[in-house]
């Protein structure tokens, strides 16, 4: 861990904390952990994100003092940008933020090169969450009862619920960790997962109907269209855990979701089983994430995106 992120948070009075677009539970309970941890030290922190928060994350603590709109950054000492690879994943105002006068990154994804100085970055951690967990340890600070909701709700979702590859011993000792300083696993398991509104399921219905298997049926893909949206009044967010599905077909070992943006522009979400890494395709495209969850963009025709994408799982993915 950085001593230089230490040292900041020591020396320094009022610090902006933002994440990466299209927020998860990972960027959120992270965000609001360190923001708590901050304030219980008596520095001045707020929490912006481009986005607003999700429907199923607005149960967190703090989450309703989040605020979307980018303040003036001169009074604050640093900025920490939390679950971000990349600068550019905070959104439009990257370059504004790229103005302060430090900027700290804690992340885990595989794909961070640095883009700072002062970064805390471990990609075997299974969360973001995890590492600022270890980071109130080490500066023994106390985990309350809201801290521990969120940094559990962190590490609950970024594991897939305990079950993706990324769910090592030390997640699940935190993770019991935070139950034992008040995290209520059935409470935030409800509030993430059974919490849904019908939009999500109607518009469910008809990506389901999109579902194409390829590559001898280890390959399976579905397409979320802006027309699918707007048909049944739902939101982008509602997409979220949808590329899991194909994923769970007997011999699927890819699965991919390709969500429409805007006219010849798509999101492309990628996940494995074992070994095989969709990280090195989304990093291809400018992309990345994790060996076995990554996303990127890519601008073109769907069709041609998909022979582009299925040439490469072919020959660099399924091919290792």
């Amino acid at each position: 861990m950085s001593q230089k992120i230490i040292d900041l948070i020591e020396k320094g009075r009022a610090f902006l904390i933002t994440s990466h677009v299209r927020l998860d539970g990972d960027a959120l309970g992270s965000e609001l952990a360190l923001c708590e941890m901050l304030r219980s030290l008596g520095k001045t922190a707020l929490v912006y994100n481009e986005d607003p928060v999700p429907s199923q994350y607005r149960f967190l603590p703090g989450s309703d003092r989040i605020v979307t709109e980018l303040p003036p950054l001169g009074g604050y000492d640093a900025v920490f940008v939390l679950d971000c690879s990349d600068l550019d994943r905070v959104g439009e105002q990257a370059a504004a933020i790229a103005s302060a006068s430090r900027i700290v990154n804690i992340d885990h994804h595989v794909s961070n090169g640095g883009f700072t100085d002062i970064t805390y970055i471990d990609p075997e951690a299974s969360s973001t969450g995890e590492l600022v967990y270890r980071l109130l340890e080490r500066m023994g600070q106390r985990v309350s009862k809201d801290m521990a909701t969120n940094l559990y709700t962190a590490i609950l979702t970024d594991t897939g619920g305990f079950h993706y590859g990324n769910t090592s011993k030390e997640s699940l000792i935190t993770a019991g960790n935070l139950v034992d300083r008040g995290a209520d696993p059935q409470w935030i398991s409800e509030n993430v997962y059974d919490n849904y509104p019908l939009a999500k399921f109607k518009l469910l219905t008809l990506v389901l109907d999109t579902l194409q298997i390829d590559l001898d049926g280890k390959v399976a893909s579905m397409v979320v269209s802006l027309e699918f949206l707007d048909k049944t009044s739902a939101l982008s967010e509602h997409t979220d855990g949808f590329v899991d599905f194909p994923r769970t077909i007997h011999g699927v070992e890819v699965s991919i979701l390709y969500s429409e943006l805007s006219d010849r522009f798509f999101k492309v979400s990628l996940r494995s089983k074992g070994k095989l890494n969709v990280e090195s395709l989304a990093r291809f495209y400018g992309g990345g994430g994790h060996v076995n969850a990554a996303a990127c963009r890519i601008e073109g025709e769907l069709a041609d995106i998909r022979r582009q994408v299925l040439d490469f799982v072919r020959d660099k993915v399924l091919a290792t």
